[in-house]
């Protein structure tokens, strides 16, 4: 989910410590691997706005410069990120759990505790918020 190697290190390393932090309250009632989940796009969102509070203060201009040469790849996963942002965590948690982590649909609707039919619901409506943010 983050467009540069050394980010995505530094939040893995993010996700390690908030596992050893958090494991303790992990109480079973769903798979360990959706909790982990849940944990790791959490520390990924929460790294990835870091990050872009601190480009936004960048004064230098040929730092701006070098953060615009990123590949169409790259720019794609920041245009996604950013759209993701934007709208409502309600709808847009869901869409990352499916589309970016892969998760079906049942363990989506035990991890944000809602029916399978809600999940659904809130990733059509999320796909078609990105997509209207993805199209401006």
């Amino acid at each position: 989910m983050l467009p540069d190697r050394s980010d995505a290190e530094e939040a893995a390393q993010d996700v390690l410590l908030a596992v050893s932090r958090r494991i303790a309250k992990f109480e079973g009632r769903s798979k360990f691997t959706t909790w982990l989940y849940r944990v790791v796009s959490n520390t990924v969102i929460d790294t990835y706005r870091r990050l872009k509070q601190a480009s936004e203060r960048l004064d230098d201009l040929a730092e701006m410069e070098s953060l615009s040469r990123t590949s169409v790849i790259a720019g794609t996963r920041i245009d996604l990120l950013e759209a993701l942002e934007q709208i409502d965590r309600r709808v847009g948690e869901p869409v990352v759990l499916r589309d970016i982590y892969g998760l079906d649909y049942q363990e989506i609707s035990e991890l944000m505790d809602c029916p399978v039919g809600t999940v659904k619901s809130r990733i059509h409506e999320g796909r078609n918020a990105i997509k209207v943010l993805l199209q401006t």
